[in-house]
């Protein structure tokens, strides 16, 4: 038995899917960005990058509190919801807002699909051939 838990340690992880992935951040398939590491993804969704390559980045969150950002802020921010509320509120007294949000995950892969530089997140089984994922968790 002790072996088992041993060899499981070192079971390698294929590519950026995390244990339990379920969603993607993703971009248009019209994009030039093809990946992103996680890092670039954070600093895009806290607003400390505003461009790749010479594309204007525009991050897009769900609205609220559902399952999907949970997951998102905690795999890819790294940070629970008070600490992200911390994090807002500092940076709005030096005039940087919060992403742009929209009410669903349809509604978010929308605006991907349509607007230069989007970038979101969906389950990966709303990814088709308008999306390219640049990452999953």
């Amino acid at each position: 038995m002790r072996w088992l838990i041993m060899a499981a340690l070192f079971l390698p992880v294929s590519g950026n899917t995390a244990v339990g992935s379920g969603y993607a951040v993703v971009v248009s398939s019209e994009s030039a960005i093809a990946d992103m590491a996680p890092d670039k993804i954070r600093d895009i969704f806290l607003k400390r990058r505003n461009f790749e390559g010479g594309t204007r980045l525009i991050p897009v969150n769900l609205v609220g509190e559902d399952e999907p950002r949970r997951e998102f802020e905690a795999a890819v921010l790294g940070m629970d919801r008070e600490a992200i509320n911390r994090y807002w509120i500092s940076n709005h007294f030096q005039g940087v807002s919060p992403p742009t949000t929209q009410a669903s995950l349809q509604s978010v892969k929308s605006f991907v699909e349509n607007v230069d530089g989007a970038i979101g997140y969906v389950p990966l089984d709303m990814v088709d051939g308008n999306l390219r994922v640049i990452y999953e968790f």
